[in-house]
């Protein structure tokens, strides 16, 4: 098989099990936990590196922002035989009462976002696995962190989150929003892949305290140090599945 056209990696390259930040930096961030890191490709806003973490042998590769971006690279992650990936992000929480820092679970995603429109009507699910989605719960009570676990929205329009549509998501329950989960959950599923995702909270759009409405960086300090709890536990998860 050629190389894939984006993430410009090839069938036996890889683990069977990806973590895929959005952040190509994220990348670098997440390997430092790690021992025996080789960087496979770099390709725009893809970075692919090999690690091991706990003597399991994975993967770390960035998705790039939003979902027509992730659904490039999971398309090429599950050609070349990928068969576990798990998000770590960042999201925007929709109820009162989740701070800055806090990490989210998801156990489905609204599709807010053109991508999956394209693959299948809006009425099929876009659910994370349930192994990944528990794994990652179970992982996160084994090392005594609090997260919220339930549905949340991937959306496309990062700049047009109205207060109508910011109301309409706290009324239904919907934890935080994003940008990538909705396109995993769905290509995973249609791909035969195993896909969860744990995210951690950089704003509260219902409280008013969105990302980059600060004059903090893109992160605000807590939530840039609270990153590296939910990478732990996708790490920890890792070595289970």
């Amino acid at each position: 098989m050629l190389k894939q056209s984006h993430l410009q990696i090839e069938m036996d390259q890889l683990s069977d099990l990806v973590l895929t930040p959005g952040d190509p930096d994220r990348v670098d961030r997440i390997a430092s936990y790690c021992r025996n890191v080789e960087t496979v490709a770099t390709n725009r806003e893809y970075k692919v590196v090999n690690a091991t973490y706990e003597g399991r042998q994975l993967t770390i590769a960035s998705t790039g922002i939003g979902s027509p971006s992730a659904a490039i690279a999971i398309e090429e992650l599950a050609n070349v035989g990928v068969e576990t990936l798990i998000r770590v992000g960042t999201t925007g929480g929709l109820q009162r009462g989740i701070e800055i820092g806090d990490m989210v679970v998801a156990t489905a995603a609204a599709k807010n976002e053109g991508t999956s429109d394209r693959y299948e009507a809006a009425e099929f699910p876009a659910v994370a696995d349930y192994d990944v989605l528990s794994t990652l719960v179970d992982t996160a009570q084994a090392n005594d962190e609090a997260v919220h676990v339930g549905p949340i929205a991937t959306d496309d329009a990062f700049y047009n989150e109205t207060e109508e549509i910011i109301t309409t998501w706290e009324e239904a329950g919907i934890l935080s929003v994003e940008m990538e989960a909705s396109a995993l959950f769905t290509l995973a599923r249609r791909r035969g892949v195993r896909a969860g995702a744990i995210c951690t909270v950089d704003g509260n759009l219902v409280e008013g305290t969105q990302k980059g409405a600060t004059d903090e960086r893109e992160l605000p300090d807590k939530a840039k140090n609270n990153v590296g709890r939910a990478i732990e536990i996708a790490l920890d998860a890792a070595t289970q599945l």
